[in-house]
């Protein structure tokens, strides 16, 4: 196998955390994979909010029902939407695709620079996006779509095998 793919199948997600700091450069590395992501017409809805402050982490933690491990995360990446970057019309939701694609790709990036984190969802939930929007002071056309809480796992779990030969059709069904 090469290295890319062996980071896709080694990828888990990470619920606990060391103490240990993640480096801004680091994150500014994953940040930079992330948007290498594809995006339709190259729009790039993206914007991303990094949080290495802890008392912001433990209110996103303490309110997010799926996101308590932010808690005791050292930091989280918050990937939105920017309505403004948007296609229109019935387009307008392959923001969700552009955005979950930089999602995959800042959760392979993080795998690869030996971090763990974990995709928990904010959007579509109504409440979970007020919630986001006003602890991180949002600006109305920023649409918060998920936390990843990241940081030098506590405790590594080996990867699921989640191939499935049954799931696989050729050429038709």
């Amino acid at each position: 196998m090469n290295s890319t793919i062996d980071t896709i199948l080694q990828r888990v997600s990470v619920r606990t955390f060391k103490e240990d700091k993640v480096p801004r450069e680091d994150l500014e590395l994953i940040i930079k994979a992330a948007m290498a992501a594809p995006t339709a017409v190259n729009k790039q809805p993206w914007e991303f909010v990094v949080i290495d402050n802890t008392a912001l982490l433990f209110e996103l933690g303490s309110l997010l029902p799926y996101a308590k491990m932010t808690k005791f995360a050292p930091a989280a990446i918050v990937v939105c939407g920017n309505q403004k970057n948007m296609l229109d019309g019935w387009e307008e939701s392959f923001w969700i695709q552009d955005c979950s694609a930089a999602t995959q790709n800042i959760l392979l990036a993080i795998e690869s620079l030996n971090y763990g984190a974990v995709w928990t969802a904010v959007y579509p939930d109504i409440s979970r996006i007020h919630i986001v929007k006003r602890i991180l002071e949002l600006p109305e056309h920023i649409v918060p779509l998920n936390v990843i809480p990241l940081g030098v796992p506590d405790q590594k779990s080996s990867s699921k095998d989640k191939y499935d030969e049954s799931k696989i059709h050729i050429n038709k069904w």
